[in-house]
C-alpha cells in the first residue's frame, strides 16, 4: 500500500485547539501513515509572528506531548529566509521518492489565495492538495484557482491511488478559534484558556508573550 504523508503548515503563533483538532481529523479521515506540522520560519504573505520561531517550536512541542499522531517537522527553521511551500515540497519529495503520498493542507482561506503563492503551479506536480472548508469562504468560482480545481478535482481515494496532482476537498467539525484573536485577547488581558493546550497558555503567561 501506497505511504501517505500529510504537510500542515503555519505560523502557529501560538499553537491551538483549532490547529490541533484540525490536522488530527485530516490524519484520519484520510488514514494518512503521518501528518507533520511544520511552523514556517519567515511567513511570505504574512506579518513577522509575535513569537519568536525558538518559542513558536517551543509551544509546539508542548502541544504535541503525549500525541502520538501527529509529528513536528523543523526543516523551515532552519532555513535563514522565507518560508516557500514549494521549497518544502521540493526537499520532502526528494527525501521520500516519487511513489509517497504527500498531502499539502490548508483551509479553505488560504486555498483561495493559492495563485499568489511561489511557484503555486508547480505544487501539484509535487503533492496532492487538501482543503478544509472553514466558515465564510467559499470556492472560488472564476480565476485561476479556479481553473486549477475544475482541472484537478478528485475524490479521497486519489490519495491512496497517486502519489500528487489532486485537490481533495474535505468537510470537518469547524472549530472556530483564530491565532490572531487569542493574540488580541491576551494583549487586552483577558485569558485564552480553553483555545489553547494548558500547557501552552502556561507558558505564553510565564513568558509574557503577545502582552
Amino acid at each position: 500500500m501506497r505511504k501517505r504523508i500529510g504537510i500542515f503548515g503555519g505560523t502557529f503563533d501560538p499553537i491551538h485547539i483549532g490547529h490541533l483538532r484540525m490536522a488530527l481529523e485530516i490524519k484520519q479521515q484520510l488514514q494518512l501513515d503521518e501528518m507533520r506540522l511544520l511552523p514556517c520560519y519567515l511567513p511570505p504573505h504574512r506579518p513577522t509572528p509575535g513569537a519568536s520561531a525558538i518559542q513558536r517550536v517551543e509551544m509546539l512541542e508542548i502541544a504535541l506531548q503525549g500525541c502520538t499522531e501527529l509529528q513536528m517537522d523543523k526543516r523551515e527553521l532552519q532555513r535563514n529566509k522565507p518560508s516557500y511551500t514549494y521549497d518544502t515540497l521540493c526537499e520532502l519529495r526528494a527525501e521520500v521518492g516519487d511513489q509517497v503520498s504527500l498531502c499539502l493542507c490548508m483551509g479553505m482561506d488560504s486555498f483561495a489565495m493559492l495563485d499568489s503563492w511561489h511557484n503555486w503551479d508547480q505544487l501539484l506536480q509535487l503533492a496532492h492538495i487538501v482543503v478544509v472548508t472553514r466558515p465564510d469562504w467559499f470556492l472560488p468560482e472564476s480565476g485561476a484557482v479556479a481553473d486549477l480545481l475544475n482541472l484537478h478535482r478528485h475524490d479521497i481515494d486519489a490519495v491512496a491511488q497517486q502519489a500528487a496532482g489532486a485537490i481533495v476537498l474535505l468537510e470537518q467539525r469547524l472549530i472556530p478559534i483564530s491565532a490572531t484573536d487569542i493574540r488580541a485577547q491576551i494583549h487586552a488581558g483577558k485569558s485564552p484558556q480553553f483555545l489553547v493546550p494548558d500547557a501552552v497558555w502556561n507558558y505564553i503567561r510565564v513568558n509574557e508573550l503577545y502582552q
